[in-house]
């Protein structure tokens, strides 16, 4: 594998601000990403504050006894218990067959950073997927997208899910999933490795309850040889651990809003607007209803002195809330302004991967992180990654494609210059001089008609539109048939475009990670995490 640094725009403004630097935005964090100096204070932060080492270790042991182990994830939970330790972390939704491509990424980059890091500082620093099981948008999580024709489209997971209700705790349906898997599988194409990833996603498939399981199956298959820990943000054990601080956020949830519409405010002067949406009255935590299997924003009822949910009739005194937190920790779970302070309460963070919405989303909690006395970690972008194949490759150069202009605005517009090229101008002009004729013709038989039999002019308008139109369908008859004769080249534009930028949106947001473990193994993520990443912000385009 090759890699090739490029210099891209990121996919919002703040994000490409932020990746440069800027000093604009550098109030809004605690440590820049690219300072090794910034590791070392954070360090020296980390070692003032306290942690459940041992607690947080036994139960993600517990968590993942389920999944493919490994020496090397037994060598990471023993780190973790070690006072002088640090967690690289990210998180993502545990999306069906890992969902896109980025999630795959994200994951490279929390082990890549964390192999660098440990390396440089010579203190022990371990890699952390935080699967966001206590997420209930379904939606994002239930497709992937394939290939079909010339273009991609979504298959969806046959299976409705019409509450609110926890990814951790929606089933998988064996059957079901197994049959959807195949079908996706086969799509991708046969090949020599198609037969081993269909046996490890049966075997991870069989050892399923949820859908958190199945996705964590499968990134342990992939990735248990690196050291990789997995949490659930959903798992109801994890919140015994988390009972006190969900108490300091029931307690201190007015400073906590307020300090995160402050700094929205702060945000708003630069031109940014409000990644979070969040209301004067919000609690910034969610309370589950058993009885119909859902998740329930709470916030704050002033003139009852209550705590409420949207659309619902549960109330609680502040008094009812910290006793569910103390005694039924489970009943509650975070939002996405709380679940960066409750995840850096658990973990000694020594930097955090985000992606580019992400950081945008961080830029806005950092009075809140100090309310609680806290810093916010390094933020480091993610390592953002185009897989360019050798045959696409070579495609561009023959098409006279710059890679670079590819990435950023697809193909689509070279591939109309190229159909304008090769389309017969002569035909075309014949059919427009043809059109205009019969319009002028039209025109002195709308007068005749006006004059002689006027009710007839719908009926004549009507018949002109049938025949125009009829003289369009031909020409593209004639103008396909003749690009039919050039369609391999046609196909050469729509292939570096399906697969570089799909509907102008990026590689690592279409495309499924499985389709390039099925065409080239099951340790394609192994040779990915031996490649040498630099964390500069630049694009990583993977030659392959």
């Amino acid at each position: 594998m090759e890699i090739l640094n490029l210099s891209l725009p990121a996919t919002n403004r703040f994000a490409t601000d932020y990746i440069a630097q800027e000093e604009e935005l550098m109030k809004f964090f605690h440590y820049r990403f690219n300072s090794s100096s910034d590791f070392k204070a954070r360090i020296s932060e980390l070692k003032d504050r306290t942690f459940k080492r041992n607690e947080l270790s036994e139960h993600i042991g517990r968590f993942m006894d389920r999944f493919p182990g490994s020496s090397a994830v037994q060598k990471s939970l023993e780190k973790l218990k070690q006072e002088n330790s640090t967690v690289i972390i990210g998180g993502q939704q545990a999306g069906i067959l890992t969902g896109p491509l980025y999630t795959i990424h994200k994951i490279i980059s929390i082990v890549s950073l964390a192999k660098q890091q440990e390396k440089e500082l010579g203190i022990p620093v371990i890699p952390v997927f935080w699967i966001a099981g206590e997420d209930h948008d379904y939606q994002e999580v239930n497709h992937v997208y394939i290939e079909k024709g010339n273009r991609m489209e979504k298959a969806v997971y046959p299976e409705k899910v019409h509450e609110k209700r926890m990814v951790s705790a929606i089933r998988l349906d064996h059957r079901k999933c197994r049959a959807w898997v195949e079908d996706i599988v086969e799509s991708f194409g046969e090949t020599q490795y198609t037969k081993d990833l269909l046996g490890m996603l049966s075997e991870t498939i069989n050892e399923s309850k949820s859908f958190v399981d199945f996705f964590a199956g499968i990134i342990m298959h992939l990735f248990k040889d690196s050291g990789l820990l997995l949490i659930d943000s959903g798992d109801p054990s994890l919140r015994k651990l988390e009972r006190d601080i969900f108490s300091k956020q029931i307690e201190n949830f007015a400073e906590i809003t307020k300090c995160v519409k402050d700094q929205q405010s702060q945000l708003g002067k630069l031109g940014f607007s409000n990644t979070i949406e969040i209301s004067h009255n919000a609690a910034n935590l969610f309370y589950y209803d058993e009885k119909h299997r859902e998740r329930i924003l709470l916030e704050y009822n002033h003139e009852k002195g209550v705590f409420t949910g949207k659309e619902c009739f549960y109330e609680f005194t502040m008094n009812e809330l910290l006793e569910i937190a103390e005694n039924d920790p489970e009943r509650l779970s975070n939002n996405v302004v709380t679940r960066p302070i409750t995840q850096e309460c658990l973990f000694p963070t020594l930097s955090f991967i985000a992606g580019p919405g992400e950081i945008a989303y961080w830029a806005e909690l950092k009075m809140a992180f100090e309310w609680f006395g806290m810093k916010m970690p390094p933020i480091m972008p993610r390592l953002n990654m185009t897989i360019l194949e050798r045959s696409v490759e070579s495609d561009l150069r023959e098409l006279q494609l710059d890679l670079r202009e590819v990435l950023v605005l697809g193909t689509e517009e070279k591939k109309e210059e190229y159909l304008d090229l090769v389309k017969n101008e002569s035909i075309e002009r014949q059919f427009r001089e043809t059109k205009e004729q019969l319009k002028r013709n039209y025109l002195l038989i709308k007068e005749l008609t006006e004059k002689e039999a006027n009710s007839l002019l719908p009926m004549l308008k009507k018949n002109e539109e049938l025949l125009t139109k009829q003289m369009d369908f031909m020409e593209n008859k004639i103008q396909k048939s003749i690009q039919q004769k050039h369609s391999v080249i046609i196909k050469k534009y729509e292939r570096a475009g399906n697969t570089l930028k799909p509907a102008g949106t990026p590689q690592e947001r279409v495309w499924n990670g499985l389709y390039y473990i099925n065409k080239y193994g099951l340790n394609f993520v192994y040779d990915l995490l031996e490649c040498r990443f630099e964390f500069d912000g630049t694009h990583k385009v993977i030659k392959i």
